[in-house]
């Protein structure tokens, strides 16, 4: 079975650490504290999951999940992650991550700053428009009529594809936006941005998304 390992085991990550393991995925958990800071999650998660490192997770992860302050993605192992799929989760605030000019000025995004970071590995945006509680609370299984649907945006059709097939086996629709630099239109104070939408509402959403600058 494939291994997520998670960089960052905060609110999203932790929900999806549960969601993984609740749908027969092995873990691997870490956070910027320590593994033993992890021992609660680990012992609510069960056999599935064990606590690491930032590098353990992401040596031995075959898909590695992303969800931490964008302001330390600095800190995101590099050489571990080559060639791996590596979903971003982030989001940027300037008040908690401090300004940063190319996002201020709309000429990146967030994940392409991820993916800039990791040369060698494959990027894809999942996960930022869902508030964490929705997770284990919003997910139903394919077919159901008005499914909820989130968001994958990636340069890889490979990469994509799996964390579409983990969004449908987790409860979720997929609906795939394009490349990296689409992610804009998911971003916070977006029409997609938080509320559940199904995947024709939610596509509806990303066709009406504005750039900040015109707002």
């Amino acid at each position: 079975m494939t291994t997520l390992g998670f960089i960052g085991a905060g609110n999203i990550g932790g929900q999806l650490a549960r969601l993984a393991v609740a749908n027969g995925y092995d873990v691997v958990v870490s956070n910027s504290r320590g593994p033993e800071t992890l021992v609660d999650l680990v012992d609510e998660l069960g056999d599935r999951a064990r606590a690491g490192t930032a590098e353990e997770a992401a040596a031995d992860g075959d898909i590695v999940v992303v969800s931490i302050p964008l302001r330390a993605i600095g800190d995101v192992p590099v050489e571990p992650l080559a060639g791996k799929t590596v979903i971003d989760t982030g989001n940027y605030y300037w008040q908690r991550d401090g300004h940063i000019p190319e996002l201020d000025d709309e000429s990146t995004t967030t994940a392409e700053l991820l993916q800039a970071h990791l040369p060698k590995s494959h990027v894809v945006k999942a996960f930022n428009h869902i508030y964490a509680s929705a997770l284990t609370e919003d997910g139903s299984p394919a077919g159901t009529p008005g499914r909820r649907a989130l968001v994958v945006a990636g340069d890889d059709e490979g990469a994509k594809a799996q964390v579409s097939t983990f969004i449908d086996r987790i409860g979720f629709d997929p609906v795939d936006i394009g490349p990296l630099s689409e992610g804009w239109r998911i971003q916070r104070d977006t029409p997609g941005y938080g509320p559940r939408r199904d995947a024709g509402e939610l596509r509806a959403d990303l066709a009406a998304a504005k750039r900040y600058r015109d707002m």
